[in-house]
């Protein structure tokens, strides 16, 4: 494995010390960079959400962990370039409006996890919402079941770029 300090510039760009090579290559592809910051984006989402009630009058939670990862990562498409370590990476789309109409199932997933959860955006095509809770933590929710991905946006942001396995939670607590 190479230091951070062998690892080359990408476009041009010093690397920074926060993302492994391949994860900040493929965020910079995507059109990140260190102090990207989109709050009037965040904000709009924030408010979207807010004022969304489903039919059963489930409603979203908005809070700071949330808004400041739609801040800095909103609107990002990244594909990684690599292969995977242990299953294929993912394509992700940070959108929260992606889980618009998911309120009852992020609600459900946070009243299990004891925490809030609000929607991040999506993996592929549709086929899996990512969520992030109130501490941070972010989750994958797909047709077979929830996935814990990392503690943080960043840790969950190398899990799906660089295809490491992600944990399955438990269906009991």
């Amino acid at each position: 494995m190479r230091e951070r300090s062998d690892i080359p510039a990408q476009q041009g760009h010093a690397p920074s010390a926060r993302f492994p090579g391949p994860v900040e290559a493929a965020l910079r592809e995507a059109g990140w960079e260190p102090g990207r910051w989109d709050i009037r984006q965040a904000e709009e989402w924030a408010d979207a959400l807010r004022s969304h009630t489903s039919p059963a009058g489930h409603q979203h939670a908005v809070f700071p962990a949330a808004v400041e990862a739609w801040a800095e990562f909103g609107r990002l498409r990244v594909t990684a370039s690599a292969p995977g370590r242990q299953i294929a990476p993912a394509v992700l789309r940070v959108d929260p409006l992606r889980g618009l109409h998911l309120a009852r199932t992020l609600g459900d997933l946070g009243r299990a996890l004891e925490t809030e959860v609000a929607p991040l955006g999506e993996e592929g095509d549709g086929q899996a919402v990512l969520a992030i809770d109130s501490e941070g933590r972010v989750y994958s929710i797909d047709h077979t079941g929830d996935w814990y991905l990392g503690s943080d946006i960043d840790r969950a942001l190398g899990t799906l770029i660089t295809g490491v396995q992600p944990t399955r939670l438990s269906q009991t607590a």
